[in-house]
């Protein structure tokens, strides 16, 4: 009875910390104010985000594989013109073969010489790593695969060749899969093409941000479906970054973010890698995410729970902004300022909706894919 009378005292003292009376004087002390966010916000450095994407765009993916494994096929079958040297004979290729693909260059490495394979992991932004299905996963494939996954190398493993190989290729992928402790095999042929569209290039742009905006820009087809993954990253960050106890640390963290987001998806829809829409697009929206801004520094004065809270008025304000810029650049920047506003409003509000506070799990965007009727705004 007496620590059932404390605890009841405990809670009466938690409920005194956090009323709209001691919220409003917490607001009040706190200088995250709408000027000082627009501050934040004209402090942002765009032009070193545009260098950085500018750089990221230069990317490299490095084709990694034994010999015969049907590295040049598939780099020929990729770049749609014959540029490698094709040959039955093992070690044909003798050194990197670079070859321009979009904005970025694919590197064929020879297979027998670990030196080059280890230069060009290094170099690359991504790893497309082939084994060939009819001879199996081999003791080289296997080590090379744990020193990927020892690694931070963004890879992909395809299984090639598959055209040649009779049963079910899904369960030959699952079986190599299991073998080398990676999460997904792809199956595919280089030679026929079968399945490199369906599903190797959408593994490829969810590797990491930097391999979705090469793909992304290069391949129309894949634009949403990369730059949801560009959403989906920087949602991540911005929870991270909501998370943290101390108010208005993580604005400049937040503002950052999401600019580079927005930068990236322009850079995605093959805009040029500039600050005139983007200011534009973002600026209609500011009021929108100052708010949100400020919501998020009170709620990291709440005495329990508050971070969550936080980290989900971030994540939120994260995704809409991403979701309301890949609509921008769908409709041809077409869209008034009633419009994104309106979209914003109703992206966020589905965000909050599908991942309450209460909920245990982290608050993750939903899938990637079209975005939903109803959001809000003109169709």
């Amino acid at each position: 009875m007496a620590q059932r009378r404390k605890n009841e005292k405990l809670g009466d003292r938690v409920k005194g910390l956090f009323t709209l009376s001691s919220a409003l004087s917490l607001l009040a002390g706190v200088p995250s104010n709408l000027a000082t966010i627009r501050k934040f916000m004209s402090a942002v450095d765009w032009r070193a985000a545009q260098e950085e994407i500018a750089g990221d765009l230069e990317g490299k993916i490095a084709i990694i594989g034994m010999p015969n494994s049907g590295k040049s096929t598939l780099f020929n079958t990729l770049e749609g013109k014959y540029r490698s040297f094709v040959s039955s004979e093992a070690g044909a290729t003798t050194g990197f073969v670079r070859g321009a693909f979009g904005p970025f260059a694919l590197i064929d490495t020879p297979g027998h010489l670990r030196s080059l394979q280890d230069e060009a992991i290094q170099e690359s932004t991504a790893v497309l790593y082939l084994i060939d299905a009819t001879q199996g996963v081999r003791p080289r494939d296997a080590e090379i695969i744990q020193r990927l996954l020892d690694g931070e190398k963004p890879f992909v493993v395809a299984l090639n060749k598959c055209d040649l190989v009779p049963g079910d290729v899904d369960e030959a992928a699952a079986r190599v899969a299991a073998r080398l402790h990676v999460t997904d095999v792809t199956p595919i042929s280089a030679q026929t093409g079968d399945n490199v569209a369906e599903e190797l290039i959408p593994a490829l742009i969810n590797t990491s941000p930097e391999t979705a905006l090469m793909l992304g820009r290069l391949l129309p087809e894949y634009r949403r479906k990369a730059a949801n993954k560009l959403v989906r990253a920087a949602t991540l960050v911005s929870l991270a970054a909501g998370l943290q106890p101390i108010p208005l640390v993580d604005i400049p963290i937040l503002l950052s973010n999401q600019v580079r987001m927005t930068l990236r998806i322009a850079a995605v829809y093959g805009e040029p890698v500039s600050a005139q829409h983007l200011r534009e697009l973002v600026a209609t929206v500011t009021g929108g995410l100052a708010m949100r801004y400020l919501a998020e520094e009170v709620a990291k004065m709440a005495p329990f729970g508050g971070d969550l809270i936080s980290g989900a008025i971030a994540a939120g304000g994260t995704y809409a902004l991403g979701q309301v810029a890949i609509e921008y650049f769908e409709r041809g920047k077409q869209l008034s300022s009633k419009q994104i506003n309106d979209l914003f409003k109703g992206y966020y509000r589905r965000y909050r909706e599908e991942h309450p506070v209460e909920k245990s799990a982290p608050a993750l965007p939903p899938p990637s894919g079209p975005a939903a009727t109803d959001v809000g705004g003109e169709a």
